[in-house]
């Protein structure tokens, strides 16, 4: 009987805990619009790349790692969103925490229709500037037409909520 009753308030201290925590991610995601600043990175090639290169444009920027189970799941998913919004004025951009090495060996096996930017460990400080303040992997931001931040997400991202979030941005 004490361990039914054990196990009892484990359970009730988890769900506990995972509605604590389910809010504070959630109250992680509303965002006050925020200037994007500007930033530099060099893509898989070695060739930088300024944020400022897409402004105009609304921006889905996502940080991830090749070692990520989330981030890849993401990826496709950003691939065809990418090709479904690119007429609009969407840009997918991917920033990769991780090393050039590791990208370059993932690229290999999937084909990717956006950039691909090389953040390493400055990207961690990158993501970290920009709002990612539980240092989730993948986080993603949607900027809007005029380069402000009005989303940031910690945490895997759908299809369905990205495209909740920027349908109204392309009216």
């Amino acid at each position: 009987m004490k361990k039914t009753g054990l196990i009892i308030i484990v359970a009730l201290l988890a769900l506990v805990g995972g509605i604590m925590a389910k809010e504070f991610l959630s109250t992680a995601e509303k965002t006050t619009p925020a200037p994007l600043p500007d930033f530099n990175l060099p893509d898989v090639a070695g060739n930088l790349h300024s944020i400022s290169e897409w402004q105009d444009k609304i921006l889905v920027i996502n940080f991830w790692a090749t070692w990520c189970p989330p981030c890849l799941k993401e990826i496709p998913e950003f691939i065809a969103l990418q090709q479904q919004y690119a007429a609009k004025g969407v840009q997918f951009i991917g920033i990769a925490i991780d090393d050039q090495d590791a990208v370059e060996d993932y690229l290999v096996s999937t084909k990717i229709n956006y950039p691909m930017l090389i953040g390493g460990v400055n990207g961690i400080a990158l993501a970290h500037q920009l709002g990612n303040s539980v240092d989730a992997v993948p986080f993603t931001l949607i900027v809007d037409r005029q380069g402000q931040i009005i989303h940031r997400h910690p945490g895997e991202f759908s299809k369905e909520q990205i495209t909740e979030i920027i349908s109204p941005l392309l009216k």
